[in-house]
């Protein structure tokens, strides 16, 4: 039954008094709604979300009755980008948490006090509200924060954003091209979802369901439509079941790694068969029963790729993804799980010319960007000495503990070396490079030679790696935000990949390590903290993960 004000309205307007109808917000937006008084430009008061201040400035084009009367008011008119700037009380300065976060997790009342309704009309920070239909659902869909393509310019060396992708047309023919694109996405796997409940107290229960979740998950991969998938938290019952063959539906092919022990989830690869076919597929489990700091069950997955496009040499790209320990106080295991991925790049990676192919390595890295685990992948070397095991990663400002890295970090008996290869690949390595020692020096100087080995606290690695990310937004100098959830919201995931001869000749040697590389196309713009509050954070109804999938589109180069 319509309420008495808007029978009034029968002659004059047809209104479906349906959810998916109604003035809908790009905000977090509570079941529940009331009246919040009348407006000054008609009879009956408006529903109004709890979140919002009553004294929101009506849009410019809502003037007098009869102005809005005449109005062609066809919801059709009107979409998503469609966008008019309310005042958003939600967050009152950059780094604190949203007031309705803070409200929810303190038990208070939707209410709202006179002076708070005040305060809020001089907020400066806006929101978009927009009108959306959706006959077929019984409740319309909450807003979502719509993600730019930024295209890099060769030319001027900076990003340019579009709103919707497009080819980037700066580079010349007389190149050999093969463009791509590689998506990394960590997808929450029930399991932890349901074991870390705390994480999540922001979120209404039924958005945490699989059922509700994976069609959403699914939604997002068909529509960003990469060539190459790079998954975490993948969960093994669901991918036996449901993702693998709904992913191969979609034209890819599946290659899985799931954690060792008794942990349900791992890591998937999954490339289009129209654009690559597989070399070569190798799995890395990160737990060692031989080795005491080994000893948790965290894997990674390492494929090489053979492109299907004419080409001059046997062109191939190496694709690694990855999901290293979150634990903020073990950097010493983060470091060797990494030093075991890189080791198994090495000797997947090399060419029949001594070079490296291409390499792009994706994941959930659990440091932040400027960590010294961070700082080592991009620069390829680190010296530890005196560092703190709870500063590896970055992830807390104020480590418990000032536990010093030993050297090495690791035992001989993994077989790797301070260079992140396998010691018997350098070993064979150095025989061919004429570097093999004399027999009968052998016995007298082994010591002298290993023992700079074992107190060398300098780590390196040979590929030269950029990110897709620049991890702040250079207008604000905000940080960039890859995961959100009710306790943090940072940077831990990444794309990193070998960068072409042009874009790496300010780092010598680069040119001499690879042949040909990737030039970095474009990629989807991430999001900042309050944009992803203005949606309750993550997972929310369309996002349904505590991550934002990364994406980027690289051009193979061949010299």
């Amino acid at each position: 039954m319509l309420p008495r004000h808007m029978q009034r309205l029968g002659r004059d307007w047809i209104t479906h008094w349906n959810g998916s109808q109604i003035l809908t917000w790009n905000s977090p937006v509570p079941s529940c709604m009331r009246w919040a008084g009348h407006c000054p430009w008609t009879s009956f008061p408006l529903p109004v979300p709890v979140d919002f201040s009553v004294n929101w400035r009506h849009p410019s084009f809502l003037g007098p009755w009869r102005q809005f009367q005449n109005f062609n008011w066809q919801l059709d008119n009107f979409t998503q980008s469609s966008c008019f700037h309310l005042p958003n009380p939600s967050m009152k300065s950059e780094g604190e948490e949203p007031w309705t976060k803070k409200r929810r997790l303190s038990g208070q009342h939707d209410t709202l006090t006179p002076e708070e309704e005040t305060s809020s009309a001089d907020q400066k920070e806006a929101l978009c509200l927009s009108v959306a239909q959706n006959e077929e659902k019984h409740s319309s869909k909450k807003g979502t924060v719509k993600r730019r393509w930024e295209y890099f310019c060769q030319h001027s060396k900076t990003m340019k954003i579009f709103e919707n992708k497009e080819t980037d047309q700066s580079n010349t023919d007389s190149e050999a091209k093969f463009d791509f694109t590689v998506m990394s996405y960590n997808i929450l796997s029930q399991n932890l979802l349901e074991d870390n409940s705390h994480l999540y107290k922001h979120c209404r229960q039924r958005l945490l369901i699989w059922t509700y979740r994976f069609p959403n998950i699914l939604q997002e991969i068909k529509q960003l439509d990469a060539d190459v998938l790079c998954l975490q938290e993948v969960q093994e019952d669901h991918y036996r079941k449901e993702i693998k063959s709904s992913l191969e539906s979609l034209g890819y092919h599946c290659e899985y790694k799931m954690r060792t022990g008794r942990k349900p989830d791992g890591c998937a690869i999954c490339f289009k068969t129209s654009k690559f076919s597989l070399i070569s597929s190798n799995p890395v489990e990160f737990f060692r029963h031989d080795i005491p700091l080994l000893d948790r069950d965290n894997v990674g997955l390492v494929l090489l790729l053979q492109p299907r496009f004419h080409c001059k040499t046997n062109a191939a790209i190496c694709i690694a993804n990855t999901h290293l320990l979150y634990n903020p106080r073990r950097g010493d295991i983060k470091l060797t799980q990494l030093a075991m991925l890189l080791a198994e790049i090495a000797s997947v990676a090399p060419q029949k010319d001594g070079t490296f192919c291409p390499i792009i390595i994706c994941g959930d890295f659990n440091s932040v960007p400027g960590s010294p685990l961070y700082r080592f992948i991009k620069e390829g070397k680190l010296n530890y000495e005196g560092l703190a095991i709870g500063k590896v990663s970055g992830q807390e400002q104020f480590p418990r503990g000032q536990r010093i890295l030993s050297i090495p970090i690791w035992p001989k008996k993994l077989g790797i070396s301070q260079n992140c290869v396998y010691e018997i690949k350098q070993q064979q390595k150095e025989e061919k490079a004429g570097e093999k020692m004399e027999a009968a020096k052998l016995d007298n100087t082994q010591e002298i030679v290993i023992a700079p080995e074992k107190l060398s606290s300098k780590l390196q690695h040979h590929f030269k790696l950029s990110s897709v990310y620049s991890h702040y937004f250079p207008e604000t100098g905000i940080p960039e935000v890859t995961t959100c959830h009710s306790r943090s919201a940072v940077t831990v995931d990444y794309i990193f990949y070998s960068a072409a001869n042009d874009e790496t000749a300010t780092q010598p040697g680069a040119e001499d390590s690879f042949h040909g590389g990737l030039k970095l196309l474009g990629r989807l713009a991430l999001l900042t903290e309050k944009d992803l509050w203005t949606v309750n954070g993550l997972p929310n109804e369309n996002n349904s993960s505590d991550h934002l999938p990364l994406l980027a589109e690289f051009r193979l180069i061949e010299r």
